[in-house]
């Protein structure tokens, strides 16, 4: 099945890089960071459909479920959430335009440079050939990733424990209106230290007098 000359897969995935295109532009070109955030998520949306062609199936679901499902919805909702002055934002905006025009620009050829047809065109890449029925692309990634990759695997794994262990320690450092508390004093802590029983002697307060009886006196 062919569309102006073109197979419908060919259709396909130039529909979705435009979708993508267009939504990646949005991202950084829109005042809203609640919009940027929802074009953010069309933009996962069509890269996992992307994936889909290039026969990556498990690697477009765990973008869906891990960065759509999880990630950006936990982005979203701190979003919406804080109060955010969008004036404040954007002061400096023009300021930093002549710099960030030289750097984005040269970023954009270095890309085209790389990612060109000198170096991805069709006669350097040849087509995927054909799995057969019981072909499994989950267990495929998995055999690379821990045969060939294992031990970039392993550094990257690294980087992320050393990057959660940064954040708790940013997060937990003393500060003066930041409340703490030391998990090796609360387990010392005896029964004795906690509650204290005072006795005390009963009081009783008086009647009240009412004002008849004072009239009668």
């Amino acid at each position: 099945m062919t569309f102006f000359g073109l197979h419908f897969q060919d259709v396909v995935f130039y529909t979705l890089s435009a979708i993508l295109l267009f939504a990646g532009l949005r991202v950084i070109t829109t005042r809203n960071p609640v919009y940027a955030a929802l074009h953010l998520v069309l933009a996962f949306f069509t890269a996992a459909g992307i994936w889909l062609l290039l026969e990556a199936e498990f690697l477009a679901i765990v973008l869906v479920l891990v960065y759509v499902g999880a990630v950006m919805v936990l982005f979203l909702f701190v979003v919406m959430m804080l109060d955010i002055n969008l004036d404040k934002l954007r002061e400096g905006f023009w300021s930093a335009l002549p710099v960030a025009l030289p750097v984005g620009g040269l970023m954009a050829v270095e890309m085209v440079m790389i990612v060109g047809v000198r170096n991805f065109g069709v006669d350097k890449i040849a087509a995927p050939a054909a799995h057969p029925a019981g072909y499994s692309n989950t267990a495929e990634l998995g055999s690379v990733l821990y045969t060939d990759y294992l031990l970039p695997f392993e550094l990257a794994s690294v980087v992320l424990l050393v990057a959660i262990v940064a954040a708790i320690a940013l997060t937990l450092r003393d500060r003066k209106d930041s409340k703490s508390m030391d998990p090796a004093k609360q387990v010392l802590v005896k029964k004795a230290d906690r509650i204290r029983i005072v006795k005390m002697s009963a009081e009783v307060e008086p009647a009240p007098v009412s004002d008849s009886t004072e009239e009668s006196k």
